[in-house]
C-alpha cells in the first residue's frame, strides 16, 4: 500500500502572498500561514500557541494567491507536507518544511481593499481553487 501524504490547515495569513513568475512560466507563491492551540497550564491559565506554516502554492493557485489573498485572510489549505534542502551564502546545508498547497479555499466574508472585513458585513460563499495535476502526475 502507498503512503499518504496529506495535510490540512486552517489559519490566517501572515504577510502577503511573495510571487515569482519563472523563465519557464510558471508562478510560484511563498507565504505563512498560522494556526492557534489552546490549552491550560497547571495553574488553570488559557495559554495560546501559535504555530507557523510555510505555503507554497505553483501555477493557478499561485496565481489566485496573488490576486486574491492579503495578511490578515483566513484561509483554508489542502496539501502535502515536503522538506527540502539547499546551500545557505555560507554554504552550509539548511532544510526547510514546507506545505505544497493543492488546494485553497478563502473563508469568511469579503475583506474591503484594506484587507479588513466590514463588521456588517454578511459571509460570502467560501471560494475553493484546485491545482490542476501535472501530466506526469496521472495515476494511468
Amino acid at each position: 500500500m502507498a503512503g499518504i501524504n496529506k495535510v490540512i490547515l486552517v489559519g490566517h495569513l501572515g504577510k502577503d502572498p511573495e510571487v515569482r513568475h519563472l523563465e519557464s512560466g510558471a508562478s510560484v507563491a511563498n507565504f505563512t500561514l498560522a494556526t492557534n492551540d489552546y490549552y491550560k497550564d497547571k495553574s488553570g491559565t488559557r495559554i495560546e500557541r501559535t504555530e507557523w506554516h510555510n505555503i507554497t502554492a505553483w501555477r493557478g493557485l499561485a496565481e489566485v494567491a496573488e490576486k486574491y489573498l492579503k495578511k490578515g485572510h483566513q484561509i483554508y489549505v489542502e496539501g502535502k507536507i515536503r522538506t527540502r534542502q539547499y546551500q545557505d551564502k555560507d554554504n552550509q546545508t539548511r532544510y526547510i518544511t514546507e506545505i505544497v498547497a493543492d488546494e485553497i479555499t478563502m473563508l469568511g466574508g469579503r475583506p474591503h481593499a484594506d484587507g479588513q472585513q466590514s463588521q456588517n458585513q454578511q459571509p460570502v460563499e467560501a471560494q475553493t481553487f484546485r491545482q490542476e495535476p501535472e501530466i506526469d502526475q496521472l495515476p494511468f
